[in-house]
């Protein structure tokens, strides 16, 4: 069995890459899904397919549009998604994510600190799993496959 993970939440750092090299350490047969990284690719998507729009407005929503269309589409593909809530970054993504594996009723695992338990208390209600770290997230994906 393969399980295909969501990598979803903040955008900003390379968590996401730590998170797939503590998986081929742990030799878990997972396929990761993620967010478009490059975020001046992500801003600009928008007018490189529909054309120059008239104003930044309508290029925020144009590019919102169909980065929504790219994680809607990954995310139904997930087995599980793994959001991560740091205390680095704005949050928002992580927030939307939750939100959007909870409605296509995906298997989450919430990653943030204890420092951040209030924060994140509407999202930790949300997830199957809430861990501290990433290390904590990939042995409760190697639990899964563990037979005895």
């Amino acid at each position: 069995m393969e399980l295909t993970v969501y990598l979803a939440g903040q955008i900003h750092d390379d968590w996401r890459e730590t998170a797939k090299k503590k998986a081929m350490e742990k030799e878990l047969p997972i396929q990761f899904f993620e967010p478009m990284t490059n975020h001046d690719r992500s801003d600009h998507i928008g007018e490189e397919i529909l054309g120059e729009q008239p104003n930044a407005i309508f290029k925020d929503e144009a590019a919102s549009a169909l980065n929504n269309l790219r994680t809607n589409v990954l995310m139904h593909k997930s087995d599980i998604v793994i959001a991560l809530f740091g205390d680095q970054y704005k949050q928002w993504n992580a927030a939307m994510d939750v939100g959007a594996a909870t409605a296509l009723n995906k298997p989450l695992i919430l990653v943030r600190p204890e420092s951040l338990h209030h924060p994140a208390k509407e999202m930790a209600n949300q997830a199957q799993v809430v861990v501290e770290n990433l290390d904590q997230a990939m042995e409760a994906i190697a639990y899964i496959f563990q037979k005895k």
